[in-house]
């Protein structure tokens, strides 16, 4: 195991794993708490139309895909309508023109597929630098304006009436959200992005009181989640995107059942103290 981490491609997919574990978690807050669940759609679908440019034109992808979706966080922006409604737009918009393109320059098969599943394995140092750099911007960005945050998750009126720059703070939110789904694409793939960036939120919220330790425990349950996949990945020889889904996934479902179990007894003991009084 130790000489399997050694290696270049292993030690970078653990490094990016843990940035990924701990940051995608505390982006997927914003998505949750802003209501933003139909533009991550848009996002994930402007992922597919940024790699199947850079796939026609052989160029590299992660560059193509930052800028078509910030296009498509600019687009959403400026459309002054229902978030819901432009960010469908924008993803039938998005995933036709991947398809033309893809049609258009004879886009192998296997190439445009290899866009829905990502793998950390392939990151070049520069995609890597650009992770941790978006971590420390993201957690800077939160640790700064925490309280700005807050008010502006609890109501934007209220928090607009207090004097905060609400609109900086939402475009600031969006654009974030928006790089974070272009990196989460390269580490696990479009298919299985909700594994990192939206299920060690729900997780996380069973055991939280406020946003703080929404924001806290949602970053500790990812990179649970994130590098005990990994991990098992290497000792049973699966694939890492596919493990770290079902470890998110498996960890959600038994949660809520050991929560059930726990209500049950509960309100069960409750019932027989009741009926004994």
């Amino acid at each position: 195991m130790l000489s399997l981490l050694l290696l270049p491609p292993m030690l970078k997919a653990l490094i990016a794993i843990v940035f990924g574990g701990i940051a995608f978690p505390a982006c997927g807050v914003m998505i949750l708490r802003l209501d933003l669940v139909p533009l991550r759609y848009a996002l994930m679908h402007g992922v597919i139309l940024g790699g199947a440019i850079a796939l026609a034109l052989n160029l590299p992808s992660l560059p193509l895909i930052i800028i078509v979706n910030l296009l498509v966080v600019v687009l959403v922006l400026k459309l002054q309508t229902n978030n819901s409604v432009s960010s469908a737009a924008a993803m039938v918009f998005t995933m036709g023109l991947a398809s033309l393109i893809m049609h258009l320059f004879d886009v192998p098969a296997k190439d445009s597929l290899q866009l829905l599943w990502g793998s950390p394995f392939a990151l070049s140092y520069i995609d890597l630098g650009v992770l941790i750099a978006l971590c420390i911007i993201l957690f800077i960005y939160i640790i700064v304006s925490f309280k700005d945050i807050v008010a502006l998750f609890f109501d934007s009126d209220i928090a607009r009436s207090l004097g905060l720059n609400v609109d900086f703070h939402y475009s600031f939110m969006v654009v974030l959200i928006a790089l974070t789904v272009a990196l989460a694409m390269r580490l696990i793939g479009a298919l299985l992005i909700d594994a990192l960036l939206i299920l060690p939120v729900l997780i996380a919220s069973k055991f939280s009181k406020g946003t703080k330790e929404l924001f806290i425990k949602s970053s500790l349950s990812g990179l649970f989640i994130s590098v005990l996949g990994y991990f098992l990945s290497l000792i049973y020889n699966f694939p890492l995107s596919a493990t770290i889904a079902l470890s998110a996934a498996l960890m959600y479902l038994i949660l809520n059942i050991v929560q059930k179990i726990l209500i049950n007894k509960r309100f069960k003991n409750e019932k027989d103290t009741f009926i004994t009084n």
